[in-house]
C-alpha cells in the first residue's frame, strides 16, 4: 500500500494550506470571540472549489474522492476548526443535492452552492431523535404537487444564515423506510428559527432550532425516491464521519505544532521545557497517536471511495479514534502551555473547545462503538479487517 501523496494531492494540500494560513487563521480568534459567521471566507473558499469538493462534476462540483477532500479539510481545520467544520456540512448537503435531485433542481441551486454564494444546512437531528435518527417524527404529507412539512429540527449548523435546508422527514410508517429527503428553501413561508445557541465551542458558526409549520415544498424538490431518505442520510453520515475526524486531525496537528514551538522557547529552572524528558515523552506520544489517527481516517476514506463492504465500519472506527485522539492531543498541548494555554491570548483553549464537540456529533462515539461491535459480532474480526 502506497501512503505517499500524488502530485495532484500535494497541489490540493498546498492550495488549502495557503488559504488556511492566509484567510482563516488570521481571523479565527475574532470570529470565535464575536460569534461571527464568516460568509466572505466561505465565498472565497468557493472560488477555489472547496464548497463543492465531492459534488458531481455534472452539478458543477469538482467530483473529488473523499480521500482528496480530506486532505483539503485537514489543512482548513488548522486555520479555523469551526469554519472548516461548517464547510464540510455544506459540502455534504450540496453533494446530496447534486447526486439525488432532479436536473431542474440541480440547475436551480447547485451553481450558487458550489460557488459559495449560497449556503446549505443539513437537518436530521430532532429534539427526540438524536442517536436514534430512524425515529424522527417531523413529517412531510403529500398534498397534490406539494409536501406539507411540520415538525422541528435541533442543533442545525448554519441555521438562520443559510439559504437551503436538506431535511430528513417522515413520509411513511415508523422506521427507516418511512423517511424522505427534501430540499427546502430556508426562507420558505412557515419556517421559523430559534435563538442562536450559546455553545462551548464552534462559535464561528450559528446553531439553531428550526420549526416547520405547514411549509409547502414542491414534490420536485425531493432527493431520490420517497422512502429513500434514511439511506441517503446514512450515506452522508459515512462521509460526515470522515469529515469530522479530519477536522480533529487538522486541529490537533496545529495544536501540536504550536506546543512544539512553545516548549522550545519557554524556560523553567533555567532549562528549556523541551529539554525535559517528560515533555519529550508527551510530545512523542502526541505525534504517534496523531499519525495513527490520520492514517486510519485516510484508510476509511479510501474504503468509502472504493465502495468497500466494510466502509461504514471503518468510517465509524476512524471517527471514534480520531476525534478522541484529536481532543486528547489538543488537551495535552494546552497542558504544555501551562497557565498561558488557559487564556484567550493563545489559541490553545479554542482548539480544546472546538474539538470537544467532535466526540458528540455525526453520531456520538458511544454509537460508533455500537456500530463497530455489531459488525464484529455479526461477521467476526477477520472479516472486518479484510
Amino acid at each position: 500500500m502506497d501512503f505517499s501523496l500524488s502530485e495532484d494531492q500535494k497541489a490540493f494540500v498546498d492550495s488549502a494550506r495557503a488559504f488556511s494560513e492566509g484567510v482563516l487563521a488570521p481571523h479565527a480568534a475574532a470570529w470565535d470571540e464575536g460569534a461571527i459567521f464568516a460568509r466572505d471566507a466561505l465565498r472565497a473558499a468557493g472560488e477555489l472549489g472547496f464548497m463543492g469538493m465531492y459534488t458531481p462534476e455534472a452539478a458543477g462540483g469538482l467530483g473529488m474522492s473523499r480521500l482528496d477532500a480530506s486532505l483539503i479539510v485537514e489543512e482548513l481545520a488548522r486555520g479555523c476548526t469551526a469554519t472548516a467544520a461548517f464547510l464540510t456540512i455544506h459540502n455534504m448537503a450540496t453533494s446530496m443535492i447534486g447526486r439525488y435531485c432532479a436536473d431542474s433542481v440541480v440547475e436551480q441551486w447547485c451553481p450558487g452552492l458550489v460557488s459559495g454564494e449560497l449556503l446549505a444546512s443539513y437537518c436530521l437531528t430532532e429534539p427526540g431523535a438524536g442517536s436514534d435518527a430512524a425515529s424522527l417524527r417531523s413529517s412531510a404529507v403529500r398534498d397534490g404537487d406539494d409536501y406539507v412539512v411540520n415538525g422541528s429540527k435541533v442543533f442545525i449548523s448554519g441555521a438562520g444564515e443559510t439559504d437551503v435546508l436538506v431535511a430528513m422527514l417522515r413520509t411513511g410508517d415508523n422506521g427507516a423506510r418511512g423517511i424522505t429527503a427534501l430540499l427546502i428553501p430556508a426562507d420558505a413561508a412557515g419556517i421559523s428559527y430559534g435563538k442562536k445557541e450559546d455553545k462551548m465551542g464552534w462559535n464561528a458558526q450559528p446553531t439553531r432550532m428550526i420549526t416547520f409549520e405547514d411549509v409547502r415544498v414542491p414534490v420536485a424538490n425531493r432527493l431520490g425516491e420517497e422512502g429513500q431518505g434514511f439511506a441517503i442520510a446514512m450515506e452522508g453520515l459515512d462521509g460526515g464521519r470522515i469529515n469530522i475526524a479530519t477536522c480533529s486531525v487538522g486541529t490537533a496537528q496545529q495544536a501540536l505544532q504550536e506546543a512544539t514551538d512553545y516548549v522550545q522557547e519557554r524556560r523553567q529552572f533555567d532549562t528549556r521545557i523541551a529539554d525535559f524528558q517528560a515533555t519529550q515523552f508527551r510530545l512523542a506520544d502526541m505525534l504517534t497517536e496523531l499519525v495513527a489517527a490520520r492514517q486510519m481516517v485516510r484508510l476509511a476514506a479510501h474504503k468509502l471511495d472504493h465502495a468497500d463492504p466494510q466502509a461504514s465500519t471503518y468510517c465509524a472506527m476512524a471517527k471514534r479514534f480520531a476525534t478522541d485522539v484529536g481532543f486528547a492531543v489538543c488537551n495535552d498541548a494546552m497542558q504544555l502551555f501551562g497557565g498561558y494555554g488557559y487564556i484567550r491570548e493563545y489559541p490553545m483553549e479554542r482548539h480544546v473547545r472546538d474539538t470537544r464537540v467532535h466526540q458528540i456529533l455525526e453520531g456520538t462515539n458511544e454509537i460508533m462503538r455500537v456500530i463497530i461491535a455489531r459488525k464484529l459480532l455479526m461477521d467476526g474480526a477477520l472479516e472486518v479487517i479484510k
